[in-house]
């Protein structure tokens, strides 16, 4: 049974050209979560995916593996764990196990602290 749905006239990248094309994180207002979607090139070999989120002093806050995405376009959230610290960076690792990786992708944004209701 194949779960993989090609589109039409899509040209896949092999291993060595695959990449990360895009990388966003919109926080949610209430400071202690993170929005992310990650675009990928089409891929022929399912990668693995490694994005890690570090707070302003270069402490690992959130991180998160994907094994072997069904789709090169993939979102989830990550929960920040401890004091809020900003601005933030978030770092994706495309790779496959028996090489090759590609360039980590990084972002830089802000979240705005919980507001005290």
């Amino acid at each position: 049974m194949e779960f993989f749905f090609p589109e039409d006239n899509l040209v896949r990248a092999t291993p060595a050209e695959t990449k990360i094309t895009a990388l966003h994180a919109d926080p949610y207002p209430d400071g202690r979560r993170v929005h992310v979607n990650v675009e990928m090139t089409p891929f022929q070999q399912r990668p693995h995916l490694e994005v890690n989120l570090f707070n302003a002093d270069a402490d690992e806050v959130a991180t998160v593996s994907v094994v072997e995405p069904m789709s090169w376009k993939i979102e989830f959230t990550l929960h920040i764990r401890g004091e809020r610290r900003g601005p933030y960076r978030l770092e994706a690792k495309l790779f496959y196990p028996e090489g090759p990786a590609a360039e980590p992708y990084e972002i830089t944004f802000e979240a705005a602290p919980p507001s005290a209701e």
